[in-house]
Order: C-alpha cells, then structure tokens, then sequence
C-alpha cells in the first residue's frame, strides 16, 4: 500500500478512535445523574422525560421547544414552579428513583435485513408501492428508540449498522408501556401540545404536535373519538389539499411508517379529521400540517393505546 494510503488509513483510525472516546464519555455522563448540562445533560432529561410520558419528541440532545413544553408539562404536573427549564426541582424529580438513559442494544438479522428502500417523494409513486416502510436501519431504530438517526451515529461512531450482532447504545425507552387511560384529550394549538386528561381533570401525559397551518386551520372544538386505525392506508385525494399536483387523482397509499398519516390513524367526529402519525418525526411541534394534529409515530401509538371510541377530544388555540 502507497505511503500516502497507508497515512490516510491511520487517521482515519485515529480519528474513529477519538469519536469512540467521545461518544464513551457522553454515554458515560448522560448516564450520570449528576450531569445536568452539556449534551450529556439535555439527553439525559429527554430520556428521563420520555419515560415519565412527558414526550420531547425526537430526543436528539439538542435544547428546543419540544423539550421546553415537555418541561412546563412535567412541572405543571408534579407541583413545580412552571419555567420550561432544567430547575434543581425539576432536576431531582426527574432523577428520583430513575433508571439507565442509555443502555446497550444487539442488532438482530431483523433488524439489518429490512428490507429497506427509499420512498418517492410524489404520491402518485407512492401509490405503486406495496408498502411505505424504513428507508434505512437508522431510520428503523431511530423510531424504535424515540432517537434522532445523527444522535444514534454520535453515540455510536464506527459501528457497523449492517452486521447482525452489533452492540450499539440506544436510549432507555423500549420498555415504556402506554400512559394511563385517558377520560379526556386536549389539543392546545398555542402550546403546540396533546394532552391526556384523567377523570379528575389531571395531566397524566403530554406529547408535542403539528396542528393545522393559515389555510388549513386546526378544527376547534368538542369531538368525539370513533375509531382507531393501525398500519392505516391512505386515502388521497387532492381535492382536500389546496397544494396538491393538478395532474393527481385519487389513490390508496399503501401502510408504513413513512405513510402520510404513520402508523395509527384516531379517527375523529369531524370528517376527515384525526389524529395521527408521521413519516418526519424531527418536524413535530415545528412544521405545520394540513388541519389534522400529527405526533410522531411513537407517540401516536402511546396516545392510541391510552383512548377509546367515544372518548372527548377537545382542540383550543
């Protein structure tokens, strides 16, 4: 091998060996509850967060409006002075009693083997497809463990997502189970926010949404749940979206993750209203939608899992 080529190959190795180091360290203070800033610290609160079913979206370690609303909602709840920040209180609550942020996870044949393929933008092509799922591994564990694909890379530099037996650190959410059961939803638009409500009128989860935009204003409202769907198929049709392709027709698109509405559709009493998933779980509670409240796919399966038909869901600005 060249000189030249045998330089390059030992930096690369020193500089995979300097972000193995790093990605050591950050695991290592992340899981330490006496880490309280830095990445280590944001990731660890989201976790933490995420697990009391307080949703900050997609935990990717970075301060921002999810994290901030799960804040108020968790401090709301446990009797805290309401600032949307990382508090002492609010701190020591979150720690008492909790278990590892991060913790090590085995790749399967599953879990390599996809099958995996890119999704068309266009949803005509959409339709073609015989389903809609993960375009890539890092997407499939992304939404697996609540994790942003370039956060799953920090904690993990050099490891090979394509081999079967690849040990990888991944956040502790796996074993959350659903949220208590529901009496009532609330979707507050100003707060960009869903909240599960239980008989006595108390926060018992919260979860970051996109509701409605200027030309397709969130429905507000009393309405009532009628049906869950899962794995749902969509129903397109471009007459309801004022910026749809005037060459479109009406089509099926087939389930998947990276179906327009995800993984669960809650259907509601207004027509063609509900909530549901997402195939872009990172523009939660940032992007608009087109009058329906989306969640990122995890959620939306934690919020199907806690209501019923019949149930009262009610959106306020």
């Amino acid at each position: 091998m060249p000189l030249r080529s045998l330089t390059a190959a030992a930096l690369a190795l020193v500089c995979i060996s300097s972000l193995a180091a790093e990605a050591r360290t950050l695991a290592t203070q992340a899981n330490d509850p006496m880490t309280k800033t830095g990445v280590a610290g944001l990731l660890r609160a989201q976790v933490l967060l995420d697990r009391a079913h307080f949703s900050p979206g997609e935990i990717d370690g970075q301060a921002g409006s999810n994290q901030r609303r799960a804040l108020r909602g968790y401090q709301a709840t446990k009797g805290l002075q309401v600032t949307g920040e990382l508090d002492a209180a609010t701190w020591d609550a979150l720690n008492a009693g909790a278990a590892p942020v991060l913790v090590a996870y085995t790749l399967t044949a599953e879990d390599v083997g996809g099958p995996y393929a890119p999704i068309p933008d266009d949803m005509m092509a959409q339709a073609k497809q015989t389903s809609l799922g993960f375009e890539s591994v890092h997407e499939a564990l992304g939404e697996r463990f609540h994790v942003a694909p370039a956060l799953l890379e920090t904690l993990n530099p050099g490891a090979d997502f394509s081999r079967a037996g690849t040990r990888i650190l991944v956040p502790n959410v796996a074993d959350i189970g659903p949220p208590p059961k529901a009496a009532k939803v609330l979707v507050d638009k100003s707060d960009a926010t869903l909240t599960l409500l239980d008989a006595a009128g108390k926060r018992v989860a919260q979860f970051p949404v996109s509701s409605g935009s200027k030309k397709d204003p969130l429905p507000l409202g009393e309405w009532k749940i009628v049906a869950t769907a899962v794995d749902p198929t969509f129903h397109y049709n471009p007459k309801l979206f004022w910026d749809a392709d005037p060459s479109h027709a009406k089509a099926t698109l087939p389930a998947g993750p990276n179906n327009p509405v995800g993984t669960r559709w809650i259907d509601l009493s207004r027509p063609h209203f509900g909530l549901h998933g997402t195939p872009s779980p990172a523009t939660v509670g940032k992007a608009q939608s087109y009058g329906c409240v989306r969640l990122t796919n995890w959620d939306v399966e934690r919020v199907a899992a806690a209501v019923s038909p019949a149930l009262t869901v009610v959106t306020q600005e």
